[in-house]
């Protein structure tokens, strides 16, 4: 049985990591700029087709779904993100600089998120 104290203590320890998650979200978000701020020299190597904004976009969705799939231990799910995204691509990535472009950023990207995934999953205790 539960005592007070332990209770007390319990949902403390729920409150960090319900903390600790949603900041590992919202820094997700925010890696967005650092990204493309890495990649701002090469912008305009890079003539941008599809939605305006829309990269930013898929990067945020990329570290969100990275995030996730790092606190549920599916870390082979990550895979899907490079899968979905190279079919997406795949006439564009024929030309050697948008390919490079789009792996320096995905790369970018994912490690970020990997990050900040274990540092998220270090601060709920979690096993990685």
């Amino acid at each position: 049985m539960m005592n007070k104290a332990m209770a007390g203590e319990w949902m403390n320890n729920i409150g960090y990591a319900v903390l600790a998650v949603i900041g590992g979200y919202l820094v997700s978000y925010w890696c967005g700029y650092l990204v493309r701020f890495l990649l701002r020299k090469h912008e305009k190597d890079i003539k941008i087709s599809g939605l305006r904004g829309a990269g930013f976009a898929i990067g945020v969705i990329e570290r969100i779904l990275v995030l996730t799939f790092i606190l549920l231990n599916q870390y082979t799910a990550i895979t899907i993100i490079f899968a979905g995204k190279s079919i997406a691509r795949f006439n564009e990535l024929k030309n050697r600089t948008v390919a490079e472009y789009y792996l320096l950023g995905t790369l970018i990207s994912i490690t970020l998120a990997l990050i900040i995934g274990v540092v998220v999953k270090m601060l709920i205790g979690g096993a990685l």
